[in-house]
C-alpha cells in the first residue's frame, strides 16, 4: 500500500510545522440546533457547500438536529464527533447536571432573529403599546420566556402585560389568530414566510442588543484527544460566517438549497438578520457580556439556580485563532 492510499483510507493528514495533524477520513455529521428551521445553521450550510470543511480536512456530509434544548446537547454528546452548536441555556443546564463538556466557540451572539409580532391589522406599534395586553412566549424557562421577561422589565411593563405560554411557532400563530394573545414571538425564516399576515411590534434587539443564544460545545474527553478536529470545525464555520457577511445574496441561495426554502425567503431572512443592530453570527469570538445577559435572564425566570457561574472553568478559547481570543 503506497502512502497516498494509506492516507486516504485511514485519515486526512496535514503538515503543521514539523508534525502531521490527522483528522477523521470517514464521512461525519455534525449537530446543529434547529437545523433547517432556524438561522443558527447558516454558516454550516455555507461551509458545507463551499467546501470549507473539506479544506480543513473534514468530510462533513450533513447535520443532525432536534427541537433544541437538552435533546440537542444529548444528541451532540452521543455523536461520532461529540460536538454541536447548541443553545447556551442547554449547555449551562447540562454542565450544572454534571455533563463533562467544554464550550469552545461562540455561535449566535444576538437575538436579531426573534421578533414579537401582532396580526397585520393590529394598532400596536411598539412595546410601549403592550400595557394591558397579552403576550405569548413558547414555554416556561425558555429563551422566549427569558427574553420577554427582560424586555418587558426594561420597558417598565412586566407587571402590566399578561404573558402566556403558547408552545411552538405554529401554536403561537394559532393563538394570535384566535385572539388568545395580542403579540407572540416569531423567528426567521418563519417570519419572512408569514409576514404578509403579520405586523412586527418590536425586535428583541431593540431592548436587548447583546445576548448570546448559541455556543459550540464538545465532550471534554474527546476534546483532549482530538483538538485538531475541533479546530477544523471552528475554522470552517468561521469562513462560513465571513462568506455570509461578504456575499449575503449567494449565501441566501445556499441556505435555500440546504434548508429547502424558496430562494426569496432565504435571502430576505439573511438580509433581515444582517440589518439588525450588532453582530448575529460570531466568527467564534465570545461575547462574555452577552453570555452573562443570557445567564441573568435564565436565573430571573428560574430556569437556572441563582448564584455565581465561572465561565473560565467551562470555556476553552485555545482552539480558536489568536485574533478570536479574549
Amino acid at each position: 500500500m503506497n502512502l497516498r492510499h494509506f492516507l486516504r483510507t485511514t485519515a486526512s493528514c496535514m503538515l503543521v510545522t514539523s508534525a502531521a495533524v490527522c483528522l477523521p477520513a470517514a464521512a461525519v455529521n455534525l449537530t446543529v440546533t434547529h437545523w433547517a428551521d432556524g438561522m443558527f445553521g447558516a454558516p454550516f450550510a455555507v461551509a458545507l457547500e463551499k467546501g470549507y470543511f473539506k479544506d480543513a480536512g473534514l468530510d462533513v456530509t450533513g447535520f443532525l438536529t432536534s427541537a433544541g434544548g437538552g435533546t440537542t446537547v444529548r444528541n451532540a454528546m452521543a455523536s461520532e464527533i461529540p460536538y454541536g452548536e447548541v443553545a447556551l441555556p442547554a449547555a449551562i443546564a447540562a454542565i450544572k447536571q454534571g455533563v463533562d463538556l467544554t464550550i469552545v466557540h461562540a455561535g449566535v451572539i444576538s437575538l436579531a432573529d426573534i421578533y414579537w409580532v401582532a396580526k397585520a391589522d393590529s394598532p400596536l406599534k411598539s412595546i410601549a403599546d403592550l400595557n394591558g395586553k397579552k403576550l405569548g412566549y413558547s414555554s416556561p424557562k425558555s429563551v422566549t420566556d427569558m427574553v420577554s421577561t427582560l424586555a418587558l422589565n426594561k420597558a417598565g411593563l412586566l407587571d402590566k402585560v399578561e404573558r402566556r405560554s403558547v408552545g411552538s411557532l405554529s401554536g403561537a400563530l394559532t393563538a394570535l389568530r384566535q385572539d388568545a394573545v395580542d403579540v407572540v414571538y416569531n423567528t426567521e425564516p418563519a417570519y419572512t414566510r408569514e409576514k404578509s399576515t403579520l405586523k412586527m411590534v418590536f425586535r428583541s434587539t431593540d431592548l436587548l442588543p447583546n445576548t448570546t443564544q448559541t455556543v459550540g460545545v464538545v465532550r471534554t474527553d474527546y476534546l483532549k484527544k482530538n483538538p485538531d478536529v475541533i479546530k477544523a470545525i471552528i475554522a470552517a464555520r468561521r469562513k462560513g460566517v465571513e462568506f455570509i457577511q461578504a456575499n449575503p445574496g449567494e449565501a441566501g441561495e445556499i441556505l435555500a438549497r440546504q434548508y429547502k426554502l424558496p430562494v426569496d425567503i432565504a435571502k430576505a431572512s439573511i438580509a433581515n438578520i444582517l440589518a439588525a443592530k450588532g453582530t448575529y453570527w460570531s466568527t467564534g469570538k465570545f461575547d462574555y457580556d452577552g453570555m452573562q445577559t443570557m445567564l441573568t435572564g435564565l436565573q430571573l425566570v428560574k430556569a437556572i439556580e441563582p448564584g455565581p457561574f465561572d465561565w473560565n472553568k467551562i470555556v476553552d478559547e485555545s482552539l480558536m485563532p489568536s485574533d478570536q481570543r479574549k
